[in-house]
Parts: C-alpha cells; sequence; structure tokens
C-alpha cells in the first residue's frame, strides 16, 4: 500500500489508497468548510495515480529479495547523499551515507552491510540507536534504524573495513604507470553493501549525490556527472540524477586523464594508456548512435569508458555514464570492443530496464547479448556478427555440457535462495538468454520484433522486472497479437537447450574449418591464410585443435604464430588453455605464469586454473597462485580459493 501527501488550500492530506478505491481512507486535518473539496480533488489524484500506474507500471510492488534485508514495502530510501574521504594510507574510505526516504509501514527502515564499521546514526537532524542483525557469510547483516511516518532523513556515519570486497586498493606497482596508488569498486551483484550501506537490492532504485576527497594528485570519478581535470584539491563533487539500484554506485580513484571521440563519449585512463584507449574506441560514439537508432534515445547524458589497472575482474562492468573496462580489450586493432557494444547496451537493458532480483539475472544479460549483436551487425556487417555468434555458442555448449543439461543452474529463471548470486553469472544467462530472444525474432520477423523491444524498453525505463512480469508483458505484446505459440516455459523454466534454438553458420568460419583439417591432418602450420585473421577466427581455430593433437605439433604452430607469446589476451588465454589441456605447457609455463600474474579478468584466470588442476598439477597451480593473489580483485579470488582449496 502506498502512502501520499496532498495539498488542499494550504493543509495537508495524507492518503493510503491502493488500486481498488474501496479500500481507501482519509486522514485530513482541515476545515470543515474545505472537506468536501479536498476530498473531491483527493479521488480526482487517486484515480489519476492509479491509471498512470496500470499504464506505465507492469508490477504493482518491489519483489521480496532473497539476498536483502530491506524491507521496501515498510520503508525505502529514494535518494543517496555520500560524503567520503579516500584514505589510501590505512585503506579506507569514510564519512556518511545520508539517505532520503519514504515510510508506509513499521517502525524501523532496514539497510544492507557487509563488514562496514557503523559509528553512530541520525534520524531528522537526531541520534538515534541503530541494531545490527546476526552476520550471514553471504549477506551480511541488517542495519536497523528507528523512524516513524514523518521520518524525511537517515544520517549513518561509517568507514570501510579491511574486508571490504567491493574495494581494491592497488600499490603504484599495480597500475600501469606505476607512480601511484588507485582504488576502484565492483558492486555487482551484492558488494555494494561492504563500501556503502545501502539497501542492495536491484529492485529498489535511488538517485544519488556523492562528495569525494582524495589525494590532490589523483583524481576520483564515479557512475555520475565526472570531471574531466584534475581538481586543485582533491575534492570532487558528483550527480546521478537517473534512478538507478545499488549495484550501480561505482567509484575509481587514481592517475586519470581524459581524452574526447564524440560529442557524447570519451576515455579515462592512466596516462600512459590513454592514447592506445582513443584508439581502440574511436567507434564508441558510432556505437551509441546506431543503438539508438535499434531501440530508442540513449537517457543516461553521455557515454564515457575508464580503463582500469588489469586486476579488474570483468571485462566491463555498466556502471551508467562510466563503464569500467578491463586493459585486456586493448588489442591494438578494435578487434574486442564488442565489449564495449555490450556494456553501452547495458545502458538500454539492465540499467534502463533492471531485472528485480538475482533469479532474474539473464532479463540484464540476456537482452544485451542480443542488443549487443546487433550493435555490431549493423556497424560491421552480418559476417562479423555471426563469428560473435557462433563463439558465443560454443561458450553455452561448453557450460551446459560442465553443469549437466538437467542442472537446474541452466535454467534461464534461477533460484538462487542461500547462495550467492554470483553462481548465476554464467553463459546461461548471456547466451540462452539471448538466443531466446534470437528464436523469437525468428519467428516473429525483425522489424515487429525490434518495434516490441523499442517499446519495450519505453514502456519499463527506470522500472524493475521479474521474469513473471516479463513473460505477462511479452504474451500480451507480442506472442498474442501476432498468434504466436512458442515453448516459453521451456526455455525460461526447463534445462539444457530447446529443439528450437537458433542454428549458427559463420561463412567467414568456413576457412579457418579447412586450416584446422589440414593441420589434424599434416600438423603442418598454414601461414597464408591466417595472416588476415581476426581475434575471433584465431579464437575458433584454437578451440578446434584436436585432441590427439602432440606437443610437438602445438610447439610447432607455437613457433609458427607466436601464440605464447601473444599479445592479444583473449588469443593468449586461448592457447594457454589448450596448451595445458595437450600437455604442451610444460615448455610454456614462464608465459602461463607471467600472464596469470598480470592479469585479473576471471573469464581467463579461471578455466586456466582449472585446467591445470584437471592435468593433476596443482603444485604449479598453487604456486602460480600464490605470486598472484594479491593482484586479484576479491571478485576472482573468491572463486579461484573455492577452485585451488586455499
Amino acid at each position: 500500500m502506498a502512502i501520499s501527501t496532498f495539498k488542499c488550500n494550504d493543509s495537508q492530506i495524507q492518503i493510503d489508497y491502493s488500486a481498488q478505491l474501496s479500500i481507501v481512507y482519509l486522514r485530513m486535518k482541515i476545515s470543515t468548510m474545505t472537506k468536501a473539496l479536498c476530498i473531491i480533488s483527493v479521488l480526482l489524484c487517486i484515480i489519476s495515480c492509479n491509471s498512470t500506474e496500470q499504464v506505465n507500471a507492469p508490477e504493482a510492488s518491489t519483489p521480496s529479495d532473497p539476498h536483502s534485508y530491506a524491507r521496501p514495502s515498510e520503508a525505502k530510501a529514494t535518494h543517496l547523499s555520500l560524503d567520503l574521504v579516500a584514505d589510501f594510507d590505512n585503506k579506507i574510505l569514510s564519512g556518511s551515507a545520508t539517505y532520503d526516504i519514504s515510510v508506509t509501514g513499521g517502525n524501523k527502515i532496514y539497510f544492507d552491510i557487509k563488514d562496514l564499521d557503523i559509528t553512530s546514526t541520525q534520524v531528522d537532524g537526531k541520534d538515534v540507536a541503530f541494531s545490527l542483525g546476526d552476520y550471514d557469510k553471504i549477506k551480511g547483516q541488517s542495519l536497523s534504524v528507528p523512524v516513524s511516518n514523518a521520518t524525511q532523513q537517515v544520517v549513518i556515519n561509517y568507514k570501510t573495513t579491511d574486508k571490504a570486497l567491493a574495494l581494491q586498493w592497488l600499490n603504484p606497482q599495480q597500475t600501469a604507470d606505476k607512480k601511484h596508488p588507485f582504488l576502484f569498486t565492483q558492486g555487482q551483484a551484492i558488494l555494494t553493501r561492504t563500501w556503502v550501506p545501502c539497501q542492495d537490492s536491484p529492485g529498489i532504485r535511488i538517485t544519488y549525490d556523492a562528495d569525494i576527497q582524495c589525494p590532490k594528485e589523483l583524481m576520483a570519478v564515479m557512475s555520475a556527472s565526472n570531471p574531466t581535470e584534475k581538481s586543485a584539491d582533491g575534492s570532487y563533487h558528483f550527480e546521478m540524477k537517473q534512478p538507478i539500484p545499488p549495484y550501480l554506485i561505482a567509484l575509481a580513484i587514481g592517475d586519470l586523464a581524459y581524452g574526447d571521440i564524440g560529442k557524447q563519449t570519451g576515455v579515462y585512463a592512466e596516462p600512459s594508456m590513454l592514447e592506445k584507449s582513443l584508439y581502440e574506441f574511436e567507434d564508441m560514439q558510432m556505437m551509441l548512435e546506431a543503438a539508438e537508432e535499434l531501440y530508442g534515445p540513449y537517457l543516461w547524458d553521455r557515454y564515457d569508458v575508464i580503463v582500469l589497472p588489469p586486476s579488474f575482474p570483468f571485462g566491463g562492468m555498466e556502471n551508467p555514464r562510466l563503464t569500467f573496462a578491463t586493459p585486456t580489450i586493448i588489442a591494438g586493432d578494435k578487434s574486442l570492443t564488442s565489449l564495449i557494444a555490450h556494456e553501452l547496451a547495458h545502458s538500454w537493458s539492465g540499467n534502463l530496464v533492471t531485472n528485480a532480483t538475482w533469479n532474474d539475472f539473464w532479463l540484464n544479460e540476456g537482452f544485451t547479448v542480443y542488443f549487443e549483436r546487433r550493435i555490431m551487425e549493423k556497424l560491421y556487417g552480418k559476417d562479423y556478427a555471426d563469428m560473435l555468434d557462433l563463439l558465443g555458442f560454443q561458450d553455452l555448449e561448453h557450460t551446459i555440457h560442465d553443469l549437466g543439461e538437467t542442472h537446474a543452474d541452466t535454467h534461464l529463471h534461477l533460484d538462487l535462495a542461500s547462495r550467492d548470486p554470483d553462481d548465476g553469472m554464467t553463459d546461461i544467462a548471456y547466451e540462452k538468454g539471448a538466443n531466446f530472444l534470437t528464436m523469437l525474432e525468428l519467428q516473429v520477423g525483425r522489424e515487429k520484433f525490434d518495434a516490441f523491444l523499442t517499446e519495450y524498453f519505453n514502456i519499463h525505463k527506470f522500472k524493475t522486472l521479474t521474469t513473471d512480469g516479463f513473460k505477462k508483458y511479452i504474451t500480451k505484446h507480442l506472442l498474442e497479437p501476432n498468434n504466436l505459440d512458442v515453448n516459453m516455459e521451456e526455455w525460461i523454466h526447463s534445462g539444457g537447450l530447446p529443439s528450437n534454438t537458433p542454428p549458427k553458420q559463420s561463412t567467414r568460419f568456413t576457412s579457418v574449418d579447412q586450416v584446422v583439417a589440414t593441420f589434424s591432418a599434416t600438423a603442418i602450420p598454414t601461414t597464408t591464410i591466417t595472416k588476415d585473421w581476426s581475434t575471433h577466427e584465431w579464437l575458433h581455430f584454437i578451440r578446434h585443435i584436436d585432441t590427439e593433437t602432440t606437443p610437438d605439433a602445438l610447439a610447432g604452430l607455437d613457433k609458427a604464430y607466436a601464440l605464447s607469446d601473444s599479445q592479444n589476451a583473449e588469443i593468449a588465454a586461448a592457447w594457454f588453455q589448450k596448451s595445458i589441456e595437450l600437455n604442451y605447457y610444460q615448455h610454456i609455463t614462464p608465459q602461463i605464469e607471467q600472464f596469470l600474474v598480470k592479469v585479473g579478468r576471471r573469464k581467463f584466470l579461471t578455466p586456466l586454473y582449472r585446467a591445470l588442476k584437471e592435468q593433476n598439477d596443482l603444485a604449479t597451480a598453487k604456486a602460480i597462485y600464490q605470486k598472484a593473489r594479491n593482484n586479484y580483485h576479491a571478485v576472482s579470488t573468491q572463486t579461484i580459493d573455492a577452485l585451488l582449496g586455499v
């Protein structure tokens, strides 16, 4: 039930209402003479509100989130003001989080925290006692603050601890330029609560502003409006006027420089990385314009990218207005920039329309992979997009094989209660989700499907959606109008891949398959055809090297193509994995170690450490990991710790 306050002849009227006028009641302190007029005005407003909600809000209330202690139906944060000091000497963020709140029931507001040091709380300017709930190793604990229906603001004073999993404090040697320290955050899925006390659910959206104080030789940037030059005193102010879920609140502080790409786009990077990054991402403005042509206007003002140090655990993170990106996509030939198209696409699917819980993660990622490939097709042609699609499908098949076709984690809609939501971030959400949408496109036709997606993003903008809500919406607005009878339940709630999974083919991979066949038969590398291959053709080739290939034959490949010395992280990682699996790795262990010590991207780390483990060479894996672990973000170390049993 919602509560709204209206003014009538300078008197306040507070109304509790639901979608049915029969359960409306009024609490008014107004004169008898104006009461009738006010009641009429209020009832008209209620009718209008309900009508608007029915059109614009697909779901009546914030769904229950098993990964959050927040109770948004009772009290919900609407705006956050952060005021923090970054202490690099002690590796601590300290200050306050001030929330504007809306109270609709109950006498407490609940926040999520994990390993934070809460020092005090105030409610509307007065000190109040706070309470902490029992600690859970995944969720952390609840922070509750007493409130009333009249409460407008809650202040939480706190500091971070050395257990803040979202934060990575880097010393100068861990950066590109090796002159200054660096800090970055990674909030997805439920790590924002380790550096900001918040209602850490994707189903709760807030606006925010922030004041950050850092050393004057560094620049701070956030998922908000950003500076393009360093301030004289290290103080920075930020504003995010569009409502976002807390996992998208992000901060980076380092020796940064900025360069423009287009009227809405630019790049932040360490000075030595800036020119390389500007070259690599010079198509970014075109990507943004292509995305707008596909599915409507970009609603976040600017789209910039920050290239982080190599320890960043993901390829990219779609923090609004400022994508966080790994330097491993700086290949020198723009061949890995589909990742930028992916993070840009999140500006619609994920940031604009957000999964309501992490069980619905596929609504973020499946839509984004589909959208990413449409951007790449629009800019670089269908043959290029087909290569990306087929490589993604290979990843999907591998994941399904590893999990098992009947495993519940191969469903699109997941049940992650009592589990770390990070468990659901697999190729199932990304690739199976994208294939589901491609199947729908093939059924209804691209023109109609594009019109549906454009309206989908527009109707749900700045809102959250559950899988059930999506099913109802697509049934009403796509399936029924077009008399489509598709196996949606099988796609969403069953394991493996349905029989109507779209077929995959790539004309550019046909010549690659011929080279693979020739090498398998002769063990002699072909250099004339391969000299013009893109990264994607090399990946297809490496993945399809025959499992019977001998270490000597692999040595011949390595000599011909210098694969062990590749500066392309995607090619190097694929080659190292194949070398380990086929027992050639003893010849190139120093290169593998150098790669694993330098790169912190979990996509590369997990397969390589797992391959060493499966070769019964835990000793090598653990020896390398001991040298590399301090360079990794907690997102990566948690995974590799569990994998290697350390």
